[in-house]
């Protein structure tokens, strides 16, 4: 699995999301590729899931890759909820 946490820049917030994304998968022994990226880079990027910040949906419409939005980026608890749920659904 590949998964991309997506910010504005391409660092900061991607980066702050991708290590609370690695250490939820590590957690749950699930293994599986982060990237961290600026929202432009992604669009051109194949993956198997998308998560960025809710702010973000407009800049990632079109993109055909799955989404989660995250509406509070230091809440490991939503961030959690979010990825497993999906994870279980589509795992």
């Amino acid at each position: 699995m590949e998964i991309i946490t997506v910010c504005g820049m391409g660092f900061g917030t991607s980066l702050m999301l991708k290590m609370t994304v690695d250490d939820i998968l590590a957690k749950e022994g699930i293994k599986a590729e982060v990237s961290a990226l600026d929202a432009g880079s992604a669009k051109g990027r194949t993956a198997d899931l998308i998560m960025a910040s809710a702010d973000l949906e407009s800049a990632l419409e079109g993109v055909e890759i799955d989404k989660i939005y995250i509406h509070n980026l230091t809440d490991d608890d939503e961030i959690e909820k979010k990825l497993l749920g999906y994870l279980n659904q589509n795992g």
